[in-house]
């Protein structure tokens, strides 16, 4: 998952820029960049790390410009060499630089079209480079010097017949102003927000609208799915449905986990999304596990906290903080290494003894996806004093691997894959283990948004919507994702393309 931003302004963007990425960053801790076009010039800096540890104050002054996007990744296809970070650039129409969320599900196709039919060479191996590409070639074959918007959509149009997946894309014009984009199946999210200024409008795509609201800026909408904008560097906005048949089927996943709380997607409150997933949790554990003697709610944080409170308010149980998160450590399903994950689940949790001595203990979970997590925690509580350790996942078993910009595993790396619930409770060592229904998981959410009739649940039923999953990709992505060939450097790259012998030192 990786969160991408572009802002077009009638002041310099930088500041706002480095804004959104930190709100952001919790879509992607591996690299972070920022372009902007200033003079007819870019300016770029990347490299690999948090936001704050990226840009420092001499990297915010060379990023002048009014208009700009920006970046904040982890590794899904592609390695974590800074040589992946984002957005990436190619000279050919105009100058044109991306930035992607989401995941092509025939990126090795298109490559090899690339290369045979336009001759355009990729030297990294992020689809994300592959997509700026063929929107590259597309916008060429428009052979003008000018750009309208009607020669903007018809790119993006051609480029929604060419690619599969999932893709949120924001594309940086120079000379003309940025263009975002969004997949036929409105899998990833992407937002548009407004300002008013006495000069005139600004105005700011981000993935979430946490992004928008941080920055001084008015939500304005969800952008559809297949829909595309363009906003011309004048502050002339243009928008176009581009997708010969587009449908309506978000990501679920995003309101499980990955959304900030206070983000508003597709018009559902994420927040208010989880609140729903408590109820519906703590609804099946009031009717078919009356039978469990639970004396405490205890969430493991973050993202399950506003999930266990509901749920503890429904079984008229007390809900605690059992234990403290350090904020400083990355996520464990997405570290390189399984011993790395092991390692890291004990620096980032410590339980408070004192809420788990003697009592019979639920523990909730936003969902399990390898099982490693969950079992070292219900070890901790049992630790900590516990006398039962029972689970509760606000998710269902996650069963297949994700193919559409969530780096979950290969299936034989997920612990529900092939399990049952009682053999997972086995693994994870638990009193007791209860999933959400995939039933009630939609219900949850669609209940704020009534009219959105289909979600993406691939990781949990297998369904892959876009039509084009075969055992053969998902043996090509296995490999792909084995934690030997995601191994990557640790570099940076500084780019400065107007002043590109300046010193880093200074």
């Amino acid at each position: 998952m990786c969160g991408i931003v572009g802002i077009v302004g009638k002041d310099p963007v930088n500041q706002a820029l480095y804004d959104s990425l930190t709100m952001l960053q919790h879509r992607g801790q591996d690299a972070a960049g920022i372009m902007t076009v200033h003079n007819n010039t870019l300016r770029l800096r990347k490299a690999n790390g948090l936001v704050r540890d990226v840009f420092h104050t001499r990297h915010m002054h060379r990023l002048a410009g009014r208009v700009g996007i920006g970046h904040v990744r982890y590794p899904t296809a592609g390695s974590s060499s800074s040589a992946e970070a984002q957005p990436f650039y190619v000279n050919s129409p105009f100058g044109i630089a991306m930035a992607h969320n989401g995941n092509l599900t025939n990126a090795q196709e298109i490559q090899d079209q690339l290369f045979t039919k336009a001759r355009r060479h990729i030297n990294t191996t992020s689809d994300s480079e592959i997509l700026l590409n063929i929107f590259a070639h597309e916008l060429y074959q428009q052979q003008s010097l000018e750009l309208t918007a009607d020669d903007v959509f018809a790119t993006v149009s051609r480029v929604h017949r060419q690619i599969r997946g999932a893709y949120a894309v924001v594309a940086m014009i120079i000379g003309f102003g940025i263009v975002a984009f969004r997949d036929p199946w409105g899998i990833r999210p992407l937002v548009l927000g407004k300002r008013e200024t006495p000069n005139g409008n600004e105005y700011i795509v981000a993935s979430e609208s946490v992004a928008i609201d941080g920055t001084g800026f008015k939500y304005e909408r969800d952008i559809e799915p297949g829909e595309a904008v363009y906003i011309t560097e004048d502050g002339e906005l243009f928008s176009r449905q581009c997708a010969d048949n587009p449908q309506h089927c978000p990501c679920i996943f995003e309101y499980v986990y990955f959304a900030r709380p206070d983000s508003f997607i597709d018009k559902i409150s994420v927040y208010a999304s989880r609140v729903n997933m408590g109820r519906k949790l703590g609804e099946k554990i009031k009717q078919d596990y009356a039978h469990l003697d639970i004396d405490v709610v205890i969430p493991i944080p973050e993202t399950s906290c506003d999930i266990a409170l509901e749920m503890a308010n429904v079984l008229d149980l007390p809900y605690r903080q059992g234990f403290v998160k350090n904020r400083y450590i990355g996520r464990t399903f997405i570290m390189p290494g399984q011993t790395q994950r092991r390692k890291s689940v004990r620096r980032k949790l410590n339980a408070i003894g004192a809420e788990f001595r003697g009592k019979n203990v639920l523990l909730v979970d936003d969902s399990i996806v390898r099982g490693t997590t969950s079992e070292q925690i219900i070890e901790m509580a049992r630790e900590a004093g516990a006398k039962k350790v029972y689970f509760a996942s606000a998710a269902p078993e996650i069963r297949f691997p994700n193919v559409y910009g969530i780096d979950m595993p290969s299936a034989n790396e997920l612990i529900g894959h092939g399990r049952e619930a009682d053999e997972i409770n086995a693994l994870i060592k638990a009193d007791g283990l209860i999933y959400q229904d995939l039933e009630d998981l939609i219900a949850a959410v669609k209940e704020e948004n009534p009219s959105i009739q289909q979600f993406e649940t691939s990781v949990f039923s297998g369904e892959y919507i876009t039509g084009d999953i075969n055992q053969s990709y998902l043996d090509r992505l296995d490999a792909a994702r084995n934690d030997v060939a995601r191994h990557g450097g640790d570099g940076e790259e500084d780019a400065n393309l107007e002043l590109h012998n300046e010193s880093d030192d200074e």
